[in-house]
């Protein structure tokens, strides 16, 4: 009975929060349809309670002498929050800038032919540590770069470790993948060649990251403090399939509706607030490439802009950008940074609105799991292909030249080193809040992944979220479909990446095999 009145409490809470926000009924049943599955029920709606019956209660307290009267009601029936409202939950949260300070070649487009000129926008290392009431730690950290590799992201957990006895199943690694970020070393490797002195910076530079990324994520330990947590899922739209849908043609298909291929609109939230129901922390994903800006300044391009603009709405809080499975998605349109500060305003927007409808509180305990699931490249390149790839062809584009002689440089590297290996270790990591569980995929995953594991997930009657660019930014990770068109998700970006060939069929069903296992490992029936 106790659980049940703090239930009602917080539905209260976040009706009255609703209506004051004047969201529509209409804008709440879109809302349902498109967020994730049946579950988007529960984040629009109080239990048992019909949509007819909703409606006319919303429209009721559209009024405004209504709303006041309710308004005052429902605050003194709510009163002060008492003990029972206070989740066993701690949370901690804090961040480093992680911008370049000397001339540093930028990563992401292969166009580029010279270093950054500049700073638009701040580039972050952000960490949320989070501890239940049994102890159990864990630590997200998002950074503002295009990708991070396994070495970097392993080296940082085992150094959390070292200090916090926090286990590597328990520090999860996101980019943000924007393509207005610095070059890290071990990422994306075959882009183009590096004199020697730009190796050297770039390596400085990798080794300045992870210290900051360290140092973030034990600040935000370090700050740990009673918390509630709430999750929530808010709707943008901007995201457009880039294989179903072109540069010329894709505004004119929003605008008429008859934008082709799949996307995932859901923008999932969590609220961290503190003892005393203040924000401190928001987290927001989505399934979207950072590719809104092509210039030569530093920014975080529309998640950046996001997390900007909400910690202006939010004083004192600080927002964290989690990229979802947006392998195969762009933002449309795109190319100003006026259009980046215009999706990050639809995407805070989201956030807003699922901050504003009712948020499901997050009770229960923190239970994380890590796994490597070995997958293999099709393919290794033959010593003549090798050396094609190195020769001077004067029929090539200089861009695909440059990518051309770097990958046949890393490839000679690997046959030096013993061979080139056809397998590769992938990671993928399962953490549970309560009933609410996360999925963080490596690599550039298309959105089918997300699209495919959150139906099954909903039709067992489960909250599943999914992340990409978490851990390791190897490659494109694409589905079966995707990878038989053999386009570039599939085939040419492996290039860039410095792999020896495309992946071999079969992908899709064992990553998404190793996930429900690892949903299983924490917990989840």
């Amino acid at each position: 009975m106790k659980n049940r009145a703090v239930s009602l409490r917080e539905r209260g809470k976040r009706v009255l929060a609703w209506v004051a926000a004047g969201v529509s009924a209409r804008r709440i049943r879109t809302f349902a349809r498109v967020s994730a599955g049946r579950d988007a029920r529960r984040y629009t709606e109080p239990a048992r309670v019909g949509a007819p019956l909703w409606g006319l209660f919303l429209g009721f307290l559209s009024c405004g002498i209504v709303r006041f009267i309710a308004g005052a009601v429902v605050l003194l029936l709510i009163g002060r929050a008492d003990a029972a409202d206070v989740q066993p939950w701690q949370a901690g949260v804090s961040r480093k800038a992680i911008t370049p300070q000397a001339p540093h070649w930028m990563t992401g487009y292969a166009v580029r032919d010279h270093p950054a000129e500049g700073k638009a926008q701040e580039l972050w290392a952000k960490a949320l540590a989070l501890r239940d009431s049994a102890g159990n730690q864990a630590v997200l950290i998002t950074v503002d770069l295009c990708g991070v590799p396994r070495n970097v992201s392993d080296r940082v957990a085992a150094e959390l470790e070292k200090r916090f006895a926090i286990p590597r199943r328990a520090v999860m690694v996101n980019a943000s993948h924007t393509h207005c970020s610095p070059s890290v070393e071990g990422y994306i490797i075959a882009l183009r060649p590096f004199a020697a002195a730009d190796e050297q910076a770039i390596a400085a530079y990798t080794r300045r990251l992870e210290n900051d990324m360290i140092e973030a994520a034990a600040a935000a330990v370090a700050a740990l403090q009673p918390a509630t947590l709430g999750a929530s899922h808010g709707l943008a739209t901007f995201g457009v399939n880039r294989r179903k849908n072109t540069e010329a043609n894709a505004t004119a298909r929003m605008a008429a509706g008859t934008l082709q291929g799949p996307a995932d609109h859901d923008v999932p939230v969590l609220a961290v607030r503190d003892a005393a129901g203040k924000i401190v922390a928001l987290l927001a994903s989505y399934a979207c490439h950072n590719t809104t800006l092509n210039f030569y300044q530093w920014h975080g391009d529309y998640a950046g802009a996001a997390v900007a603009e909400l910690e202006r709405r939010h004083a004192g809080a600080t927002a964290l950008f989690v990229a979802g499975c947006g392998g195969n998605i762009n933002p449309f349109p795109r190319g100003t940074l006026e259009l980046a500060e215009k999706h990050g305003r639809e995407l805070a927007d989201a956030v807003d609105l699922a901050l504003s409808g009712l948020q499901q509180p997050v009770r229960g305990e923190l239970v994380t799991a890590f796994s490597d699931l070995t997958l293999k490249f099709a393919k290794a390149p033959t010593a003549a292909e090798i050396a094609a790839a190195a020769a001077d062809d004067p029929k090539k584009a200089a861009v695909v030249k440059q990518m051309d002689v770097a990958w046949a440089k890393a490839m000679n590297a690997e046959v030096a080193r013993g061979g080139i290996k056809l397998d590769y270790a992938y990671p993928i990591q399962a953490w549970r809040l309560g009933d609410i569980t996360w999925v963080a995929l490596g690599g550039e995953v298309v959105v089918d992944y997300a699209l495919r594991l959150k139906a099954e997930a909903a039709r067992e009657g489960r909250k599943l979220w999914v992340f990409a660019y978490s851990n390791d930014v190897m490659a494109y990770i694409p589905s079966e479909s995707v990878l038989a068109e053999a386009a570039y998700e599939g085939k040419s970006s492996m290039i860039p990446y410095g792999r020896p060939s495309p992946w071999a069929a079969g992908l899709e069903d064992k990553i998404v095999g190793k996930v429900k296992e690892l949903v299983r490992e924490v917990g989840v029936k």
